[in-house]
């Protein structure tokens, strides 16, 4: 565990048992060097959506932390992955981040793969190499573990590493109400990216299990009347659901049908909820105004409303955290939306993701710059002393001990209702059980 001390890791679990965390763990780089191995290494994370690879030879380049991947669609309409790297030299072997091709030919020594990652032209072979290449031993790399899940593909690079369904657990019932609510979701365009400070596990927990920034850090945009008034009252319930490996969702619901049900969707297409909904999830979604929420470790999710010209639009944001080192993150931001929608329905969706959670979006300038400010005041020696003496903790105990689970809640998982910091406890508990191996991983959420 390099110079992670059996004290440092006392220190997080004593903190996690009264509800608080280390500040330090978002910039130590033992810790980075940890989750590398640990977590990284070891849960699925999410990689591309289908409708990214309609044809055979479409492909998109993509990153798993610090391994890039190449994930496509083969002639014969399988979907693989492979490390993007030249298996002569290791060059990254493509710098496309998308495109359509039958080879990949490394621009370094000129070594071509195809789509099955099999190694189908050696510049120069007769002459330099001979027959004692054998070219079915210097093919591609394939990502240990590659399947999908409501059209969203996911990779993991540890080949015991559990199926994807078990890893999901209830979440897919969430999975299912916001990708198959009308049989299926498309993305829009190609996946935004720009680099932010911050720490992964802090971008991680605002969007799923920090509802309690919006009314401070986005109180601009309902101002605007961009964004709709989400403050909880006798009209709208908010809850949220603490799920297994760390996963987590934030709903929130109106008591009673509104006006303009299942996000404000165009009319024509609610047939579609009935039949591709279980009454239950049907049920909820009528009743949505917002969810929220993350798959562990660095997707996140929100399904909202937001508009530009008098309006207000649904559509659904997809975030990959990928970390580039403790205080610096890439966000790749993906817009999907339901394909059975109008197409003048999809573009005015498209300018409200824009608006609000695009590179240069009003939301997204807010979370950047709390961001920024929390990694510029947690790299100093009092934030980053592993002793606690200055009492240097950050604060989950929101609902410790006040709020007890809604067991009415309809869906699956433990649902605390009004604003509560249960996901992120256990979300730490989580990260460290894998941190640790299991060991201490477990224990009261508060």
């Amino acid at each position: 565990m390099g110079s992670l001390k059996p004290d440092h890791l006392r220190t997080i679990r004593e903190a996690m048992d009264r509800g608080l965390l280390p500040r330090w763990v978002l910039t130590d780089p033992d810790i980075y060097a940890l989750e590398q191995e640990k977590i990284f290494a070891r849960t699925w994370q999410f990689l591309a959506h289908e409708s990214e690879l309609p044809r055979p030879g479409d492909f998109v380049t993509r990153w798993m932390v610090h391994d890039p991947v190449i994930v496509i669609r083969g002639d014969d309409g399988v979907v693989r992955a492979f490390l993007n790297s030249c298996s002569h030299r290791g060059t990254l072997l493509c710098g496309a981040d998308f495109g359509n091709q039958k080879v990949f030919s490394c621009p370094y020594h000129g070594w071509t793969f195809n789509h099955y990652g099999e190694l189908v032209g050696v510049a120069l072979a007769n002459q330099v190499w001979g027959p004692e290449l054998k070219r079915e031993e210097w093919g591609l790399r394939p990502i240990p573990r590659l399947q999908a899940y409501q059209g969203l593909i996911f990779g993991n690079l540890d080949p015991a590493a559990p199926p994807l369904t078990d890893y999901l657990g209830d979440m897919r019932w969430y999975l299912d109400l916001i990708m198959g609510r009308t049989g299926g979701m498309e993305v829009r365009g190609v996946p935004h990216r720009w680099v932010v400070e911050g720490n992964w596990k802090l971008l991680y927990e605002n969007f799923t299990g920090d509802p309690y920034h919006v009314q401070s850090t986005h109180r601009s945009t309902v101002e605007l009347g961009i964004t709709p008034n989400r403050t909880l009252g006798a009209d709208r319930k908010g809850y949220q659901v603490v799920l297994q490996n760390g996963h987590g969702v934030n709903v929130t619901l109106y008591t009673e049908i509104p006006e303009r049900p299942f996000q404000r969707m165009p009319e024509e297409t609610w047939p579609l909820f009935r039949r591709h909904l279980t009454p239950v999830q049907h049920d909820l979604m009528q009743r949505a105004s917002v969810f929220v929420g993350g798959v562990f470790p660095t997707l996140s999710f929100v399904s909202p409303l937001h508009g530009t010209e008098g309006d207000l639009y649904n559509f659904l944001n997809f975030r990959v955290w990928r970390p580039i080192d403790p205080c610096h993150v890439e966000v790749w931001s993906w817009f999907l939306i339901d394909r059975a929608a109008p197409e003048g329905y999809k573009q005015a969706a498209y300018k409200g993701y824009i608006d609000s959670f695009g590179p240069s979006g009003t939301l997204e300038q807010d979370d950047t710059e709390m961001w920024a400010r929390v990694m510029q005041a947690s790299q100093g020696w009092m934030a980053r002393d592993r002793t606690l003496q200055y009492q240097n903790v950050m604060n989950y105990l929101m609902g410790w001990g006040r709020v007890d689970p809604d067991p009415g809640f309809p869906g699956p998982g433990t649902a605390y209702p009004g604003l509560v910091d249960a996901v992120s406890r256990s979300t730490h508990r989580y990260w460290f059980g894998l941190l640790t191996d299991g060991a201490d991983g477990e224990g009261d959420l508060g």
